[in-house]
């Protein structure tokens, strides 16, 4: 018989409100392994918690192994990028398998994962890791002679971007020599890769015994700043060749378990290469928009499918069909200031009288002077929309992204 001492858990690696209702609501024992100030919110909230200190890794690492085997955990769910890893080598010892802590790197490591996929058939853009500015030089040149360009000609854009970094973090754009003099030595090692043309977009796979259980699409308006769900119809309609290369990646990642969210480029075409993929919730809002145009929780949806103890008949139960049964086309702006100290917020009568905004959690913040912008993190709230209408949901979010919320 199982009592409250010996039950299984599972542990939500990483802090996430949204995560730790999810949990709640689908009625299934599980702890937070957060950081050690959230501690006295858990505690008062009656929230079974681990403090750990992610960023630290050193000889005493295996403690927390130690904690969440003495606590009955079954299986850990990385929330955020730095906890993917985190996860891999846990999940690893809790089921006796160490390749998931293999696979946990290809998801974390872009180099590694830009090879896999390679190796496996996946199209991707031409890479290579730089370990200095004139390894970024080369690149850069021979990039560009491929092509075919001569003096005179424009260059073709490179990117270069951290090896373990979530999203848009540290990513630069290189089009001349006086670019690569602006990186610093702390910026290497990095990934360099070619430039690619097309319509960028993600997908959220969940994942339960090795089958995609529901594949959505997100539809990019402005990379870092606006996206919505379901994709349009002229995205939508290259679904069968976008789940085909989809289960391609699930296939040489070997994933069995849990959510993925890549990102991939299509030209017009119908052609896709792979850009990227991780393995956590996804930026942009988009675990939100998904539950407003299907009506079921992501996170719940990400938990469900991370545990080893769902049946087949609990997976095809949570999902709805994809697409047909959206109520609409959900969207969010992440809004940035554009100055250094805020004053006031400016919300447009227009905007909240138009039928498809649905809401903002903008706000004045206390510290009025405006945090350094690290890539796309540091947004100063979202306005979200939803509507019938796709083009009218992407004509909003194109309007509004130049607009000066805050002055």
């Amino acid at each position: 018989m199982e009592t409250k001492e010996n039950v299984k858990k599972i542990a939500l690696l990483g802090w996430s409100l949204q995560a730790i209702e999810a949990a709640d609501n689908l009625n299934k024992p599980y702890l937070v392994v957060g950081p050690p100030d959230y501690e006295d919110f858990a505690r008062k909230h009656e929230i079974d918690f681990v403090a750990w200190q992610f960023e630290r890794l050193n000889e005493k690492s295996n403690e927390l192994y130690e904690k969440l085997a003495a606590k009955n955990v079954k299986v850990t769910v990385p929330i955020y990028e730095e906890t993917v890893e985190w996860a891999g080598t846990l999940n690893a010892r809790l089921q006796n398998d160490p390749r998931i802590f293999n696979r946990s790197l290809l998801l974390r490591d872009k180099g590694l994962m830009k090879r896999k996929a390679q190796m496996s058939g996946i199209r991707v853009g031409v890479f290579e890791e730089a370990h200095g500015k004139e390894d970024v030089h080369r690149f850069l040149k021979r990039v560009n002679e491929a092509l075919i360009k001569i003096d005179g000609d424009l260059n073709d854009p490179i990117h270069v971007k951290p090896l373990d970094k979530a999203g848009t973090v540290g990513h630069r754009v290189i089009h001349e020599a006086k670019d690569i003099d602006l990186m610093t030595d702390s910026e290497f090692p990095c990934l360099m890769e070619s430039h690619l043309d097309g319509q960028e977009f993600s997908c959220e796979v969940f994942i339960h015994n090795g089958k995609i259980r529901f594949l959505n699409i997100t539809e990019y308006v402005k990379l870092g700043h606006s996206n919505f769900v379901p994709a349009s119809p002229s995205l939508e309609e290259w679904r069968p060749q976008i789940t085909e290369e989809v289960q391609k990646l699930v296939d040489a990642f070997e994933v069995k378990s849990g959510v993925l969210h890549p990102e991939y480029f299509i030209s017009a075409d119908g052609k896709l290469h792979f850009g990227e993929v991780a393995a956590r919730v996804p930026g942009g809002h988009i675990f939100e928009l998904i539950e407003r145009a299907y009506g079921f929780s992501a996170f719940q949806a990400q938990i469900l499918c991370s545990d080893p103890d769902t049946t087949e008949e609990e997976a095809e139960a949570f999902f709805p069909e994809e697409v047909v049964s959206a109520k609409g086309f959900a969207g969010s702006l992440m809004v940035y200031p554009r100055v250094k100290i805020i004053e006031k917020l400016n919300v447009p009568e227009e905007l909240k009288e138009d039928a498809y905004f649905d809401k903002h959690d903008m706000f004045v913040p206390v510290t009025s002077k405006v945090a350094e912008r690290v890539g796309f993190g540091n947004h100063y709230g979202t306005i979200f929309f939803f509507g019938e209408d796709s083009g009218k949901v992407r004509s909003l979010l194109e309007k509004y992204v130049d607009y000066d919320f805050y002055s």
